[in-house]
C-alpha cells in the first residue's frame, strides 16, 4: 500500500516516479514524498528562453524609435510569423522536456494545471515565453499575484482583445473570461457587471516586445458599479474586487479538486480546501499541502481513478523509461494526434479533460505509443482536422503527418535503470513486480495472458515485453 500511495502522489503531484526511484517507493512515506516534493519546487525556475536572435533583434529595433508593429514591412511581419511558429514548437519540446527531467515535479505540474485554466493561444513567440515563465515563477505561490500578472500579459491581453478595450468603446472579451473562468464561475456575477469591469479595463494594452501598456488617454476614468460596489474602478480594482469574493477561492479549489483528485467532486471537500484557501489569502502551497496531506486523498476510490492526459501519458512513460528521440519534433506529433499541444488549447476555456481525451482512433493510438517510442512500430496515423486548435495550419500539418507517416520515430530508448530493479526479482514474480510498479488500477486480464506473449528468450527481452504489454493496456491509461 506505501508503494501504491507514493506513486498516487507523484502521479498527480508530478508526472509519475522515476525507474530510479526504485525501493524507497515501496519503503518511504508519502508524508516524506510531499515533503520532498515541496523542497524541490522551493528553486526557481530556469528560465525557457528559446526565441531566435531574428526575432529579438526585429523587436529591439521597433521598441528603439518607438514604432508599433504596422511599421514593420510586409517580409518582416511574414519572417516575424514563421520564426514564431517554428519557436513555438521549440518552447513546447523544451518544457516538455523539464516535465520528464525536472526535480521540481509539483512546480511544473502546478504549471501545466494553470496552463489549462488560463488558456491563451498566440503565435507571437515573446508573448508565450512570458506567458509561460509567470506560470511557472507563480504555480505555488499566491494566486493573487498569478493573476494580477497573467492578467497584464501580453498572450492573454492578445488572446481576448483587449488591446481593443478603449473609453466609449468597451471590449468585454477580458472582463467576461476573468469572472466566468479565472476567478468566479459562471452564475456569480452579473451582465452588468461584465460591462462595467470591461470599462475598469480600459486602457490595458501590450507593446510588441510584450510590455504591459497602460494607455490612459483611453482608460474610462468614469464612476462604475461592480458588485453592488460604486466607485472609480481601475483593472487592478476588479481583481481585487473578484478575490474579495469567496466564490473565487471556491472555484479555483474546485478546479484543483477536478483535476488532482477526480471528476467526481466531493463538495465539502472542496468547501474545506477552499476555506483554507481563502483564509491564507489565496496561498496555493497552502491549498496543495491540505490536499495531498489529507488522508482522504489516498483512499481507495481516488486511486488509479483519473484518465491520463495525453502530456501525462507522454511524459510519465518517459520519466520511467527515458528515451531519445532523432527527430524531436515527432512528439509534437504525437500531441496532435493524441489530441493535446501545448500551447494550442482548443478555446479560451481549455481542455475539458476527463473521459473527452478518449475515442476510438486516440486510444488505439495511446495503447500503441509504447511500442511505437520503445519498439519498432512506425507512426501511421493522421492528425485530425481541427483548424480552430492548429491555428489555421491544418492542411499544412496534415500534408506534413502524410508524408511522415512511414518512417518509425527513430527513438532509443535507455533500459539501463530500469532492468537493473527487476535483475534480482525471481522471473515467476517479475510480472507481479512490475504491474504494481507501472500500474494505479488492477489489470483485467490474468497476469498469465500477459506472460504468455512476453519474450522469454532471455532475461532482459522477458522484462521489455512484458514492460511494454502492461503499458499497452487499459489500464495504464489510468492514475
Amino acid at each position: 500500500m506505501s508503494q501504491l500511495k507514493n506513486q498516487h502522489l507523484l502521479w498527480r503531484a508530478g508526472f509519475g516516479p522515476m525507474a530510479e526511484e526504485g525501493a524507497a517507493l515501496a519503503s518511504a512515506s508519502p508524508a516524506s514524498y510531499l515533503k520532498a516534493l515541496f523542497k524541490a519546487a522551493d528553486k526557481k525556475p530556469i528560465e525557457l528562453d528559446v526565441a531566435d536572435n531574428t526575432i529579438k533583434g526585429l523587436m529591439m529595433g521597433v521598441e528603439e524609435v518607438g514604432k508599433q508593429q504596422r511599421q514593420l514591412s510586409e517580409e518582416q511581419r511574414k519572417k516575424l510569423r514563421q520564426q514564431s511558429r517554428e519557436d513555438i514548437k521549440s518552447l513546447n519540446l523544451a518544457w516538455l522536456n523539464e516535465m520528464v527531467n525536472s526535480e521540481q515535479q509539483l512546480r511544473e505540474k502546478m504549471a501545466f494545471f494553470w496552463h489549462g485554466h488560463f488558456a491563451s493561444r498566440n503565435l507571437n513567440i515573446l508573448y508565450q515565453q512570458q506567458y509561460l515563465s509567470i506560470l511557472r515563477r507563480n504555480a505555488l505561490g499566491s494566486f493573487s499575484e498569478l493573476l494580477g500578472a497573467i492578467s497584464k500579459s501580453a498572450a492573454m491581453i492578445n488572446f481576448l482583445n483587449n488591446n481593443q478595450n478603449r473609453k466609449g468603446h468597451p471590449n468585454e472579451n477580458f472582463a467576461r473570461e476573468v469572472m466566468e473562468l479565472f476567478t468566479l464561475g459562471r452564475g456569480n456575477y452579473t451582465e452588468n457587471d461584465i460591462k462595467e469591469a470591461a470599462r475598469a479595463f480600459t486602457g490595458w494594452g501590450a507593446d510588441l516586445s510584450g510590455e504591459f501598456v497602460f494607455r490612459k488617454n483611453q482608460h474610462d476614468t468614469g464612476s462604475k458599479t461592480i458588485f453592488g460596489k460604486t466607485g472609480n474602478f481601475n483593472g487592478d480594482d476588479v481583481l481585487n474586487l473578484l478575490l474579495e469574493r469567496k466564490e473565487t477561492a471556491y472555484w479555483i479549489t474546485r478546479k484543483i479538486f477536478r483535476f488532482f483528485v477526480s471528476e467526481e467532486v466531493d463538495e465539502a471537500k472542496v468547501k474545506s480546501l477552499a476555506d483554507t484557501f481563502y483564509q491564507s489569502n489565496y496561498d496555493i502551497s497552502a491549498l496543495l499541502k491540505a490536499l495531498f496531506g489529507a488522508d482522504w486523498f489516498y483512499d481507495k476510490k481516488y486511486i488509479g481513478n483519473k484518465i491520463k492526459s495525453p502530456i501525462e501519458l507522454l511524459v510519465g512513460m518517459q520519466r520511467m523509461l527515458p528515451v531519445t528521440l532523432q527527430e524531436p519534433d515527432n512528439l509534437l506529433q504525437i500531441q496532435r494526434l493524441l489530441g493535446q499541444i501545448l500551447f494550442y488549447p482548443p478555446n479560451v476555456a481549455g481542455w475539458p479533460g476527463g473521459k473527452n481525451w478518449i475515442d476510438s482512433s486516440s486510444l488505439l493510438l495511446r495503447m500503441r505509443l509504447p511500442f511505437l517510442l520503445y519498439g519498432s512500430e512506425a507512426l501511421t496515423l493522421q492528425p485530425k482536422d481541427d483548424d480552430d486548435q492548429q491555428m489555421g495550419m491544418a492542411a499544412r500539418l496534415k500534408a506534413r503527418a502524410g508524408r511522415a507517416a512511414m518512417p518509425k520515430l527513430g527513438a532509443t530508448p535507455d533500459w539501463s535503470v530500469y532492468l537493473k530493479k527487476f535483475e534480482k526479482t525471481p522471473r515467476e514474480q517479475i510480472a507481479r513486480e512490475l504491474s504494481q510498479l507501472l500500474l494505479q488500477a488492477p489489470l483485467s486480464i490474468p497476469e498469465s495472458t500477459l506472460v504468455q506473449s512476453a519474450d522469454a528468450s532471455s532475461r532482459e527481452k522477458y522484462v521489455q515485453t512484458l514492460t511494454l504489454q502492461v503499458m499497452s493496456t487499459p489500464e495504464y491509461q489510468l492514475c
